[in-house]
């Protein structure tokens, strides 16, 4: 069973979530909070799986709730999901530690989908904001010998690189342009399951620890390039 905290400063949200989530066998909710200092205090008294946490909440906001929860070493692993489509609040809040970054106008399977991979230790993001964000991430990059300037010239001279077959370097490459497993299966022509197993040798062959990991491993390669 996973557990849930919901902070969110807009009751009815609150409550929308709530029937969402304990329509689900494996889901119950054990707490709501209504600002970012209730959501701390409550993970410290609950320890749910996952937080669902709002940005925008008075007083103590969820980026820096965010970062209090994970600063005192919690298991509860924590799902930003906003009204805010906005890179900068996607990047502060996965820098902040959180493990996923939704927008309320995801589909419910989606939610569903992104608490569950969220609670197995796998991060989130939406597949709309995942290309933005890491071309922001990129321009905060160093100049390194492993930045995509050095990396675009000889990116299989990268050590992480040297196990993937041809097939599993285009899995990665395509990950890390935003594609989901539906449209690599659908483009590519392959089965999502053939996708999924492809996925998960890719991570294991480069020790990326979830997606966005790989993500952020193929623009240090040089296998994608900021837009």
């Amino acid at each position: 069973m996973t557990t849930v905290l919901i902070a969110d400063d807009q009751p009815m949200q609150r409550f929308g979530f709530r029937m969402l989530l304990e329509s689900q066998e494996d889901m119950t909710v054990v707490g709501e909070a209504a600002d970012g200092t209730e959501a701390v205090r409550q993970v410290a008294a609950h320890r749910p799986d996952v937080v669902l946490m709002d940005i925008r909440m008075p007083g103590l906001d969820g980026i820096e709730a965010t970062r209090r929860i994970v600063a005192t070493g919690s298991r509860s692993r924590v799902l930003i999901i906003t009204t805010f489509d906005l890179d900068a609040y996607a990047y502060d809040g996965l820098r902040a530690g959180a493990s996923g970054f939704l927008v309320k106008d995801a589909q419910p399977e989606e939610l569903l989908a992104g608490v569950r991979a969220v609670a197995a230790g796998d991060a989130v993001v939406a597949p709309s904001l995942t290309r933005r964000l890491l071309d922001t991430y990129i321009h905060h990059l160093p100049a390194s010998p492993s930045s995509p300037e050095a990396a675009a010239a000889a990116p299989e001279e990268d050590p992480r690189l040297a196990s993937l077959t041809d097939r599993e370097r285009e899995i990665l490459t395509v990950v890390g342009q935003g594609w989901t497993n539906t449209e690599i299966a659908d483009r590519l022509h392959l089965a999502e399951s053939t996708v999924k197993t492809h996925v998960g040798r890719v991570l294991a062959k480069t020790g990326a620890r979830d997606r966005v990991q790989a993500v952020i491993l193929a623009y240090d390669t040089g296998l994608v390039k900021p837009a």
